[in-house]
């Protein structure tokens, strides 16, 4: 396994004027690639810390490595009991009302919302979290509330109580002669008039990792469409076990959200290596080993990891995911945004999709 890089010189003391907000470790290491990509060095990340342990765990690792490109790293238990949220957003008024610039990777997220209402920075920026870019520019550009591709429409008691907050969010998001607004993204985006978008090539992954050894196997990458209720758990093990055997896949990258009874199911009925990885997958591979062959549903990983690989030898291959393996309660828009993350993703092969057995 490669080393990490060593750590750069000492940069100037990073003050308040760019603020950065992250609740997941892909979010904050597109804010390093930003940064790179800006030549910032005045960056302060605040880490909106969530939950899920996994999540925690690569997010500190992601902590050390920001730490180690001097830049200032400030830990939020934004979620740790009732009074946290109101300590949390009490605690970053004062930096989000001195910002010249704030950095956000989940527009989506309630709590990034509702400090845009604080803030009065000219100039936002709003980092890639994957393939949920790609709907957050296409609601902006149409007017729209926003709303995760995942969920259905249907607005409970929390989502009208909070829908004023969410509206303020969503017209910060929007440009005009006192505020400018870009989109950081590796994904295919048609911005709306005014929003610059600014192409997110790896370019600090590349720089600081690998290349990497090459292993003659094949890869599997997992995602969290069972967790977020878009896919059928068995349909879903069944692409899995089909996949592998057509390809010879043996090992399987977790995705950080993935249950872990359905890990174990998958190491002990389908005899994958599972490998939960401690930082995000393009990190992962960039270091190595990693197999000449990389297997993927659409997901962002095929989009993000021909540009994190190029120049390796490494081939991602992405598998569609049939109408079939939806469950009920996916929402109207899962099958024609997935078609549309695997029919977009530049660099990649794209594999057969065949309808599985029926239950």
């Amino acid at each position: 396994m490669t080393p990490p890089p060593p750590p750069p010189p000492p940069r100037p003391p990073a003050g308040a004027r760019t603020l950065a907000f992250v609740e997941s470790p892909v979010q904050l290491l597109n804010v390093l690639e930003w940064a790179y990509a800006a030549g910032a060095d005045d960056l302060v990340v605040v880490v909106l810390a969530p939950h899920d342990p996994m999540t925690r765990g690569q997010l500190r690792r992601m902590a050390e490595l920001a730490r180690g490109q001097g830049y200032r790293v400030r830990w939020e238990e934004a979620r740790g009991g009732p009074g946290a949220p109101v300590r949390t957003v009490g605690g970053l008024a004062g930096s989000l009302r001195r910002a010249r610039r704030v950095v956000i990777g989940d527009p989506f997220s309630r709590y990034v919302q509702l400090l845009l209402t604080i803030t009065r920075a000219p100039d936002l920026v709003v980092v890639d979290d994957g393939t949920a870019t790609m709907e957050f520019v296409s609601q902006l550009a149409r007017g729209e509330r926003l709303v995760r591709w995942h969920r259905r429409g249907s607005r409970g008691a929390r989502d009208l109580a909070f829908a004023p907050v969410s509206a303020s969010a969503r017209r910060r998001l929007t440009p005009n002669n006192r505020r400018s607004v870009a989109v950081f993204t590796s994904m295919p985006v048609q911005a709306p008039p005014g929003v610059e978008v600014l192409p997110n090539d790896f370019a600090w992954t590349r720089a600081s990792f690998g290349p990497p050894r090459l292993t003659r196997g094949t890869d599997l990458v997992g995602t969290s469409l069972v967790e977020t209720g878009v896919v059928d758990p068995e349909r879903y093990l069944e692409a899995v076990a089909a996949l592998a055997r057509a390809h010879g896949a043996t090992r399987y990258f977790a995705h950080r959200r993935e249950s872990a009874e359905k890990l174990h199911r998958i190491a002990a009925r389908l005899g994958l290596e599972v490998v939960r990885p401690d930082l995000p997958l393009e990190l992962i591979a960039r270091r190595g080993p990693i197999g000449r062959t990389v297997l993927s549903f659409p997901s962002t990983v095929v989009h993000t990891l021909p540009l994190a690989l190029a120049g390796t030898g490494v081939t991602v291959a992405v598998c569609g995911v049939d109408p079939g393996w939806l469950t009920e309660r996916a929402s109207p828009r899962a099958e024609g945004f997935l078609a549309e993350v695997t029919d977009t993703a530049p660099g990649v092969r794209r594999l057969p999709v065949r309808p599985l057995t029926a239950p």
